[in-house]
């Protein structure tokens, strides 16, 4: 007997392969792992195009809710990676936010329910990844926080307009502006979370949650979320453009890349890439 279209499509995404992130499929959950421990599963141009990748493997599957996590008990993902931030002019800039504000509205917009396990560090776009997803939930050891602003940057995967939708003006102000991180605790008393939990309990917690969901007629899940993102997103995409210029100007400041390169110099000693 041949395969079945659902075998079929089970197939791929058990062979696909990937540099840096992993996609397995368990029942009816899509797992997509950061796979960059070495670097705090920072994310690199590559990592954006394989998490669109990703999305439209998932999407011609019968998945019916899909999981985010980073690879070991770190780092979620600390953020874009500095060695290609260090290269960008503010033309390449505008580029570069494009392209990974383009991956997280796909994945905020996604057809199917999209929780984030933040296992560890979920800084600047690691958190701004997070956000692009419908339920984020913590282990009890995550620290998250924007820290742009040290860099003399601002976040500009989406940041700057998901935040205050999420956690409101006054909350994602101090985030932003200060670049300070939150511990998990305090991340859920201000609505960055939906719930904190041990660190060795986040796997199973994370997949009670995604089969609940899964127990939910897909379509009713599909246009639920359409429906409660739309009415938040009223003027998103003009949004995104104001963030996207203010992102590329700010590489026309002399001392911007020297900040991100004395940054990187002290990774060894101090986590957080943005």
């Amino acid at each position: 007997m041949p395969p079945t279209t659902s075998h079929l499509l089970r197939r791929l995404i058990v062979s696909k392969c990937y540099r840096t992130i992993k996609l397995k499929k368990k029942q009816h959950i899509a797992w997509i792992t950061l796979d960059r421990p070495d670097k705090l599963n920072a994310i690199n141009a590559v990592m954006l195009q394989e998490l669109s990748e990703a999305l439209d493997t998932i999407e011609d599957a019968n998945a019916r809710c899909v999981i985010i996590t980073g690879k070991g008990e770190k780092a979620f993902s600390a953020g874009a990676d500095l060695t290609e931030l260090q290269k960008l002019t503010p033309e390449t800039a505008s580029e570069f936010s494009m392209k990974g504000q383009q991956v997280f509205t796909k994945l905020e917009t996604f057809s199917k329910p999209v929780v984030a396990a933040i296992n560890g560090y979920a800084l600047g776009g690691g958190l701004e990844l997070a956000l692009a997803c419908d339920f984020r939930i913590a282990a009890d050891s995550a620290e998250l926080g924007c820290p742009e602003i040290k860099l003399g940057l601002i976040p500009a995967w989406g940041g700057t307009q998901r935040l205050p939708r999420t956690v409101g003006l006054s909350n994602a102000k101090q985030l932003i502006m200060l670049g300070d991180r939150v511990q998990a605790d305090e991340a859920l008393m201000m609505g960055l979370v939906d719930k904190v939990v041990p660190q060795k309990e986040l796997e199973d917690e994370t997949r009670a949650l995604a089969q609940r969901l899964c127990e939910r007629q897909p379509a009713a899940l599909k246009h639920a979320k359409r429906a409660t993102n739309s009415g938040t997103k009223a003027s998103f995409d003009s949004g995104l453009k104001k963030e996207r210029d203010f992102f590329a100007l700010l590489f026309a400041a002399k001392d911007t890349i020297k900040k991100i390169e004395a940054f990187g110099s002290q990774r060894n000693k101090k986590e957080g890439d943005c």
